[in-house]
């Protein structure tokens, strides 16, 4: 949801006399709307509103937290003589009686390129070739690496599980090197959490999601 997100205006007025927009795009005179609706309308407006301010207020405390645990971060390294370059990877913090845990997991977004196509003619052909006496489940195991989702989208993980396969044969080297060659870092995501730990030292999240409170 955008930061400058606002309700869409229900009222309008038409010739002094109010009018409320349903659900379909038409006016309604306000005289004829029951008083229940209204009070529901007046009730989702301002608990919603209420919503996108606890929203920002997270967003805004995100970038808090963030900032200043990359701050220490930079300021830990400079202690020692280091210099931290590009993205920062996953990392956690803990306070000094280790029973407040805050963690940074970065999250990649990968996608491959039109290598990807060369990748999987070279490995076709190995399959063509091994059909007579290729396992089975291997033959599976592969095709449905390059299947798609329901969005139309490859799963990037099975196609990287392909090149742990120890499978001898130039063609399929060759495909590895085209899988790994065509995939490229779309770009990444930060997410903080934070973990209380339990009188049995297990951390237990800190949920800042409605849904899970």
């Amino acid at each position: 949801m955008a930061n400058n997100f606002q309700l869409p205006e229900v009222k309008k007025e038409l010739n002094g006399e109010m009018y409320m927009k349903d659900g379909a795009g038409n006016l309604c005179p306000l005289s004829n709307i029951k008083e229940v609706d209204l009070f529901r309308d007046e009730l989702v407006q301002d608990l919603m509103l209420r919503a996108i301010n606890v929203q920002e207020q997270l967003r805004s405390f995100k970038r808090l937290v963030l900032d200043n645990l990359h701050s220490f971060v930079e300021l830990s390294a400079e202690k020692y003589g280091a210099k931290i370059g590009g993205k920062k990877g996953n990392v956690q913090f803990l306070s000094f009686d280790q029973t407040l845990k805050i963690c940074i997991h970065v999250q990649e977004k990968l996608a491959f390129d039109e290598r990807l196509q060369a990748a999987k003619i070279l490995i076709d052909e190995c399959l063509s070739d091994w059909s007579q006496n290729a396992n089975t489940n291997l033959q599976v195991l592969i095709t449905d690496a390059f299947k798609v989702n329901k969005q139309g989208r490859i799963d990037t993980r099975r196609i990287l599980s392909l090149r742990k396969l120890e499978i001898h044969d130039p063609r399929w080297h060759r495909a590895m090197e085209a899988i790994g060659e065509s995939l490229s870092v779309q770009h990444s995501k930060e997410y903080v959490r934070f973990y209380i730990a339990d009188e049995q030292g297990q951390y237990e999240p800190v949920s800042l999601d409605i849904a899970g409170l």
